[in-house]
């Protein structure tokens, strides 16, 4: 199983809507996806509540994984979207010590890995506190949205130097870079921030980024990916979503 956290301490940079998104391709390419929502917002549990385990974010921090193994134990050969749910315990998460729990999440990310999933896609809060840490210590890759705005390339920065800092714990981990998102072609502050970008972190830049549309507002409201949304509008967004998924997938080189 391969494990994936999109992680940046700037709120509002499209983090959720990428992972669910995620999520959905990865679904119809024939996998078994578990994604843990550990944003206390809740937002990618609002939109993939039809995919609810009964398993809830708080207890990947526990000692007792019998729970979890029992949820997910009886995973069929078939492609499966299954929902571990944030909660209100997540609030209290931050009152374990680090080691507490970057032990308890690695452990139950391998109990879900021998409970038969292929990736696990990891949605955190938009703060560098002690459950994305944990995340981010069990996981073998992340990638970071990022905004074109001032305020969001100074939060990029923190965050890269955050994956420095946590990749001396966990070597494994591959920054697979910067996602540009909410992208507005119209502003040419978008587009001098962005060659900035290019020019300050070239090897770290996905080449592939999503445009400011309604329509993934729209999708992700009504519970499903934007290329099921039907309207013409919604079709450049599919393409952009579609191409991100597709170079993510590449990356993390998923067997199945």
């Amino acid at each position: 199983m391969k494990t994936l956290v999109t992680a940046n301490q700037k709120g509002g940079v499209g983090k959720t809507s990428t992972l669910v998104h995620l999520a959905f391709d990865f679904l119809e390419r024939g996998m078994k996806v578990a994604v843990i929502d550990l944003d206390t917002q809740a937002n990618a549990s609002y939109t993939l509540q039809e995919f609810e385990s009964g398993s809830l974010a708080s207890q990947m921090f526990t000692a007792d994984d019998d729970k979890l193994r029992a949820c997910f134990n009886n995973l069929t050969a078939e492609p499966a979207l299954c929902l571990i749910s944030s909660d209100a315990a997540m609030a209290n998460m931050e009152k374990l010590t680090m080691t507490e729990a970057a032990t308890s999440f690695k452990r139950n990310i391998k109990v879900l890995a021998e409970c038969g999933f292929d990736v696990c896609l990891i949605d955190t809060a938009p703060s560098l506190g002690v459950s994305m840490a944990a995340a981010l210590f069990a996981a073998d890759y992340v990638f970071s949205p990022i905004e074109l705005e001032a305020y969001s390339i100074q939060g990029i920065k923190k965050m890269v130097t955050t994956i420095v800092n946590i990749r001396k714990s966990n070597p494994g981990l591959q920054f697979l870079g910067m996602v540009p998102s909410k992208v507005d072609g119209r502003n040419p502050r978008h587009g001098r921030h962005l060659e900035e970008l290019k020019r300050a972190y070239p090897q770290l830049m996905i080449p592939v980024g999503i445009g400011l549309r309604s329509s993934i507002a729209d999708a992700l409201a009504s519970g499903m990916p934007v290329w099921k949304i039907k309207k013409t509008a919604a079709r450049k967004a599919a393409q952009e979503v579609r191409a991100f998924a597709t170079h993510i997938f590449e990356k993390m080189e998923i067997t199945q």
